[in-house]
């Protein structure tokens, strides 16, 4: 028997992050597709569209109008799946039932008054300009005392369920921190005890050492294929520096942190020659007005794409009933998006 290759052979890999694993079957790479192909709906969006209910001057669903803005525009969702006048409350002596109320903020932060754009269009000056607008919300919603975790995050493509092709994004704030960002809490925490250094740190370091898995870089942030990447092009841009929230950030950070983001959506766009849907998200330290040392500020970027613009990852199966699986592994995908910059 050949000795074990992580480029041939079936293995499961280790995410530190969440303390989930995730199975690679690189052999499966090779075998011919044909399960569900997505229509490419082509891309004919005019500068404005006047029934648009995110373009400058439009009316919003709730009767609203939109001012005539130029920049970024921020707005409280018009359908926010949480609400700050929820009243407290829960199930009570119910045995294995258990619910509680959640009381949160949504918000809609349009990145240009200009609807055919999306960030991979805009130039740096102007995504800077919506990192602005992050760190502001996330500053003031965190500061309220029901806020415990804001989530910023943009859905990018109908096939991510995006309701309206307006560049865009969301953030919901809320009093419990989800799951996802608690698992992640808890892991830098325990690394942190141990060693008295940030995860994440540790990790650029050794993914900078390697140089296998590193998509781009520049001063203050390192693009990447997670080792332990689900999705097909799956990447993160980590801070080269260890600090726990975008409030933490100076301007020098905040413009390499839009260029990151406009060098990466970038090559997207060019792995199938097709504005790369996707959801992306920051994930940081927690408002609830603790330090967090173990916090590593970073973001995520899952595009469902596959083996072309219309063959999209489900996750179904094995998947939904063991563990994930992926089949192009990230050393692969890390080259492919490498050579396209």
């Amino acid at each position: 028997m050949s000795s074990f290759n992580l480029a041939d052979h079936p293995h499961r890999r280790y995410n530190p992050l969440s303390g989930e694993w995730v199975l690679v079957s690189p052999h499966r790479a090779k075998r011919p597709w044909q399960g569900q192909q997505e229509e490419v709906p082509a891309d004919t969006r005019p500068a404005y569209d006047p029934t648009c209910y995110l373009c400058p001057t439009n009316v919003r669903a709730n009767g609203e109008r939109n001012p005539d803005y130029t920049a970024t525009y921020v707005f409280e969702n018009d359908f926010a799946a949480l609400q700050p006048g929820t009243p407290d409350g829960a199930l009570q002596n119910t045995g294995l039932l258990r619910a509680e109320s959640e009381r949160g903020i949504c918000k809609v932060i349009c990145f240009s008054p200009q609807h055919n754009l999306t960030l991979s269009d805009m130039d740096v000056t102007a995504i800077k300009q919506v990192v602005d607008v992050w760190q502001r919300e996330y500053e003031e919603l965190g500061a309220l005392d029901f806020i415990n975790h804001v989530q910023i995050f943009e859905n990018k493509g109908s096939v991510m369920g995006s309701s309206n092709p307006h560049p865009h994004g969301q953030i919901w704030a809320q009093r419990s921190v989800p799951a996802g960002p608690a698992n992640e809490t808890r892991q830098q925490a325990a690394y942190f005890a141990e060693h008295q250094r940030s995860l994440l740190q540790d990790y650029v370091a050794q993914e900078l050492s390697e140089k296998t898995r590193i998509i781009l870089e520049n001063e203050h942030f390192v693009v990447l294929v997670p080792f332990w990447a689900v999705w097909p092009f799956e990447t993160m841009i980590i801070s080269k520096r260890h600090f726990q929230h975008i409030g933490q950030m100076g301007e020098e950070e905040k413009l390499a942190f839009a260029d990151a983001i406009k060098r990466l959506s970038a090559v997207y766009d060019k792995v199938f020659n097709v504005s790369f849907p996707y959801s992306s998200g920051l994930h940081q330290s927690p408002t609830d007005g603790q330090a967090h040392p173990e916090w590593h500020f970073h973001m995520h970027f899952y595009p469902p794409l596959l083996r072309s613009a219309s063959v999209k990852k489900f996750m179904v199966g094995y998947e939904l009933l063991g563990e994930p699986q992926r089949d192009i592994t990230a050393e692969t995908s890390a080259e492919r998006l490498r050579s396209l910059i």
